[in-house]
């Protein structure tokens, strides 16, 4: 079985507050673009095991689809005998939510493999359970995620903007950038809670991009305000580092700006990866 497992953007993240877990509790608009990872499942092999292009990639237990077929196995009492193979076009570690993308197309593969022996809702406890970001996956449409990510509303308000990535090569720890985060510091550009991003069904989304985790980034790693700097530079109407980095990506008015935009970055820059693509919207 071949599945694709699409990456993510988030166009706005406040972190609102902290829980006793350690977890943070935040409040974001996120998207799904075509940038995919390619997954193979083959089933009824000699145990449960995952293998990656990306030699930074685990192939161990701590490997986020590997712990969904094993989950999935438990929960229908089912052997855990299943190879997955990930052609990885997400770059690791750069708040694209590639891993997690890769969890949620497995449970969502084995799911349908196995006739749907799981509920929607049990499906997506499954999928909190594997990591906090893996439930937006599980649909993938625009939706804006409280708490810890776990709350879902779609936002059916998004138009299928092109967009162009840049990943500097560099990962980023994202226990480092929560750590340096800094509730008193943040600057008062955030949507007001209470009106629930009403104003945004009439908005393009570049006119409220915001990340409260992009300044802590910044000081880590510093080429981050560069790329932003470059994809502004190249027509893009906004530019926002998503989840907590290191990818950047530009917003664009249409296929023929952001494309020329790809190019001209790709033409000048020899040092970063740049993936040109569309949010998924429909």
């Amino acid at each position: 079985m071949e599945i694709q497992s699409f990456a993510k953007v988030n166009l706005y993240l406040e972190i609102t507050g902290t829980r006793p877990d350690g977890y943070h509790e935040l409040i974001s608009l996120m998207c799904g673009i075509d940038l995919a990872d390619t997954l193979r499942l083959e089933f009824e092999t000699a145990r449960t095991t995952v293998t990656c292009t990306h030699p930074d990639v685990p192939e161990d237990s701590s490997n986020l689809a590997l712990r969904a077929a094993r989950l999935f196995a438990d929960a229908v009492n089912r052997p855990a005998r299943i190879a997955i193979s990930i052609e990885k076009k997400i770059p690791p570690g750069a708040g694209l939510g590639g891993g997690s993308s890769n969890a949620a197309a497995v449970l969502k593969a084995l799911n349908r493999h196995y006739g749907h022996p799981l509920s929607p809702d049990a499906l997506m406890n499954m999928a909190l359970e594997v990591g906090a970001d893996v439930p937006f996956f599980i649909d993938g449409g625009p939706a804006i995620a409280t708490g810890i990510g776990e709350r879902l509303m779609p936002w059916p308000y998004l138009a299928s903007s092109p967009l162009v990535v840049i990943y500097p090569g560099l990962p980023l720890s994202t226990a480092e950038i929560y750590q340096r985060f800094n509730f008193g510091l943040t600057k008062n550009k955030k949507i007001p809670k209470k009106d629930t991003f009403r104003h945004l069904r009439n908005d393009h989304p570049a006119m409220r991009l915001y990340n409260d985790l992009e300044a802590p980034a910044i000081e880590l790693l510093p080429e981050i305000a560069e790329m932003k700097h470059t994809l502004m530079a190249n027509g893009a109407t906004g530019a926002l580092m998503t989840g907590s980095g290191s990818a950047v990506f530009g917003l664009y008015p249409d296929g023929k700006i952001a494309g020329h935009a790809y190019s001209e970055i790709a033409r000048v820059s020899q040092k970063w990866q740049i993936f040109l693509s569309r949010l998924r919207c429909g």
